[in-house]
């Protein structure tokens, strides 16, 4: 039997159906893969991060790889001369900056029940005594009646009698073991026998808590160790990487090739851009948060520079930070207004001098999808890691959407 062909609508109506079929597995697979990716980073993290971190490094040392060897400087002795100067910069910081840094951390963590009163105190001053611009908009509250007092009582407690006994004396008391019972001795058994697996699996979560310290003792000493090796072997990398690609030479493999490219442009500009801007934006609150007598300016700089790497949200959150710290710390407006000030500046500096000047005209990535990408990676991913290669996953996305999906139209 032979059916009718669909009509114009039906036609419509089963490609919509077939279209949201269609759509709905790639979603499905999807999230998927991205499960996968994050059971897979879960289990292979002690050896994903150390190569990781070393990327960074590697995309960061670079450059200084690059000029000394403009200089006529062997690679090899430039990357050694370049590791040395980098641990002396460490050094440094770890003799320098990170003491005041623990120092300001107890100090603020000392206080913060000081400041918690300050501004509870001052909310209650300004809630008592509003603004003469708000005292207008706000209304008296009727008192509210006071609950009626609960009527007393006649009946008094029974007091102890003082001299009552106390039970017989020590020397009579019978020793422990004929008190005790077989019901209390079982229960005691039982008690034994359910809190013994319990010693046993603390016992167990501390070992395993040792040996993943000494597995992250062990990936601190891998990183500079696969940075080395990444400097060393860049030119080798960089030519024939695409001989190790497990596809034959056709269109596909050129495609790959051009996306590969792409998605690398990408993470240089946002790792040698971003994480230098921060660098200096770190240096400029500490120095302008230091002149204007700002408690804690090398613990906000420090957390600015670690901040600053998400756009937008780094530099807001250090603002607010220090707006806080300045207003219950010097109770004025003078110095919150300095607070600002700094901030400007600090931001104008960025975008007039800092940024042209690191970025160039290369275009990373957009900082909106930077966040999201933190944001998606250390939920999905987990952890550090997981925002680490949320990074480069973001890059190729952006890539393969831009170049197979939002092409522009020939005319």
């Amino acid at each position: 039997m032979q059916f009718p062909p669909p009509t114009a609508k039906q036609a419509r109506l089963i490609w919509a159906a077939l279209t949201g079929v269609s759509v709905a597995t790639l979603i499905l697979l999807l999230v998927a893969l991205v499960w996968g990716l994050g059971r897979i980073v879960q289990i292979l993290s002690p050896v994903l991060w150390p190569i990781a971190v070393a990327g960074v490094v590697a995309y960061l040392l670079d450059p200084v790889v690059d000029f000394l060897e403009r200089r006529k400087v062997p690679r090899t002795r430039g990357i050694a001369g370049v590791f040395v100067a980098a641990l002396l910069v460490v050094a440094a910081l770890f003799g320098s900056v990170v003491p005041q840094v623990v120092v300001e951390t107890r100090q603020l963590v000392s206080r913060i029940p000081t400041y918690a009163n300050r501004v509870q105190l001052r909310l209650e001053q300004w809630a008592n005594h509003p603004p003469a611009l708000l005292r207008e908009f706000l209304r008296a509250r009727p008192a509210s009646s006071a609950a009626p007092a609960s009527a007393p009582t006649n009946a008094e407690p029974a007091s102890a009698a003082p001299n009552a006994p106390a039970g017989p004396p020590a020397d009579d008391a019978p020793p422990f073991w004929e008190v005790l019972d077989e019901n209390t001795i079982q229960s005691a058994k039982t008690w034994f026998a359910g809190a013994l697996p319990k010693i046993g699996s603390w016992l167990f979560g501390q070992a395993t808590k040792v040996a993943s310290w000494f597995g992250v003792l062990a990936g601190l000493v891998l990183v500079p160790v696969y940075a080395f090796y990444f400097l060393l072997e860049k030119r080798g990398i960089s030519a024939r990487w695409r001989d190790y690609l497990p596809v034959t030479d056709s269109r596909f493999k050129e495609e790959l090739v051009f996306v590969l490219n792409a998605i690398n442009d990408y993470l240089i500009a946002f790792f040698r851009g971003q994480v230098l801007v921060a660098v200096c934006d770190g240096v400029l609150y500490t120095v302008g948060f230091t002149l204007i007598g700002l408690p804690y300016s090398v613990l906000i700089g420090v957390m600015a520079t670690l901040l600053t790497m998400i756009p937008f949200l780094g530099a807001i959150t250090t603002c607010v930070v220090a707006l806080f710290i300045a207003l219950v710390n010097f109770g004025d407006w003078l110095h919150p207004l300095l607070v600002l000030l700094v901030f400007g500046l600090v931001q104008a500096l960025e975008g007039a001098i800092i940024s042209p000047k690191i970025m160039g005209d290369r275009v990373g990535l957009h900082p909106l999808a930077i966040i999201i990408a933190l944001m998606v990676g250390t939920t999905l991913l987990g952890g550090i890691l997981g925002g680490i290669l949320a990074i480069p996953l973001t890059a190729a996305l952006r890539v393969i959407m831009f170049r197979y999906v939002w092409k522009p139209r020939e005319a």
